[in-house]
């Protein structure tokens, strides 16, 4: 990777070249806050990707456990991926507040899995890279409220102390490999935390 980072067609390119890490898929974790961008560039990723499954974080969670989608999760995208199986997954309605109806996730070459806490602990051993969204969290929220409307305000108050508690207990940027930036003419990814190593006494590479 030069100094200038990977723009969206090379990133791409770079994941699809990635070793499997679920079983025969590659699966790409895609954080960062809330508002932030996300499934728009999970969604940009799978368009690049010719049509990569996206696994949206928003169908496991629920309005009382927006954080408690982990065993879902595990038991039915992680298991059946990393068995080379298709995945069928629960689909939450937001709206009637109860799960209704599933979809199906093919154990594709790459499988993108876009959601805040998609790198949280217990799921980066099944992850081939993790990409963060480098965007502040105010900045985010000012988008996500302009997004959904002042009538959603009121969940954006729970959201922001649920989404604080959890990354305070179980922080995934720290992890990132990428820190993907927004630009004028659309993304650059850079190395993240995960991927820079401490210099060894006297400065020699390792």
């Amino acid at each position: 990777m030069d100094d200038d980072g990977l723009a969206l067609a090379p990133l791409a390119d770079a994941l699809a070249a990635l070793t499997p890490s679920c079983g025969p898929v590659r699966l790409v974790a895609v954080d960062g806050h809330a508002g932030s961008g996300k499934s728009t560039l999970a969604g940009r990723l799978a368009e690049r990707l010719g049509g990569a499954p996206v696994v949206h974080l928003d169908d496991l969670a629920t309005h009382t456990e927006p954080f408690g989608w982990e065993e879902r999760l595990a038991a039915q995208v992680l298991g059946p991926l990393a068995e080379g199986r298709t995945a069928r997954h629960q689909r939450y309605d937001w709206t009637a507040r109860r799960f209704a109806g599933e979809r199906e996730i093919p154990a594709a070459p790459v499988v993108l899995l876009d959601g805040v806490g998609s790198g949280r602990r217990v799921v980066r051993p099944y992850l081939a890279r993790l990409l963060w969204l480098e965007v502040d969290p105010a900045t985010a929220r000012r988008r996500g409220l302009l997004r959904d409307g002042p009538e959603l305000a009121h969940f954006w108050t729970g959201w922001t102390r649920d989404e604080d508690d959890h990354f305070a207990a179980d922080p995934s940027r720290p992890f990132a490999d990428l820190l993907v930036h927004q630009t004028d003419d659309g993304y650059r990814a850079v190395p993240g935390p995960a991927t820079r190593r401490p210099e060894p006494p006297g400065g020699h590479p390792r």
